[in-house]
């Protein structure tokens, strides 16, 4: 479990890093037959911010946590780039992609941690 928390917090400092917004990490584990304990969600401005803050994840949790994801997916259009690493999956929206995903309200069973913009 220690694992998976400095997991998370390597992620936030990914996203904060590169100015990621609307930080929100949503608590799957008491919900029964989820693909993963947690979910991390947040939005980039452009797509290449959207980029850059995924690629600024991968850099945290290499450093911090010493994992890698095993799939990285979306970064060709960067809309929505989504990363897995195994208990965890970061979803890096635009905002309108967010908006129309709405995983928040998706995972509504889910325990949600808003993590306040550093701005």
């Amino acid at each position: 479990m220690e694992e998976t928390k400095k997991l998370l917090q390597d992620i936030t400092e990914g996203i904060q890093e590169k100015k990621g917004k609307q930080i929100v990490i949503a608590d799957l584990t008491d919900i029964d037959d989820t693909i993963c304990q947690y979910f991390v969600i947040c939005q980039g401005n452009s797509p290449m911010q959207v980029s850059a803050i995924a690629d600024s994840i991968k850099d945290f949790t290499i450093k911090g946590s010493h994992v890698k994801p095993s799939v990285m997916d979306g970064q060709r259009n960067a809309t929505w780039v989504a990363m897995d690493y195994a208990n965890v999956i970061v979803h890096v929206f635009l905002p309108e992609a967010r908006e129309f995903y709405d995983l928040e309200h998706l995972w509504a069973d889910a325990r949600l941690t808003n993590i306040p913009d550093l701005d």
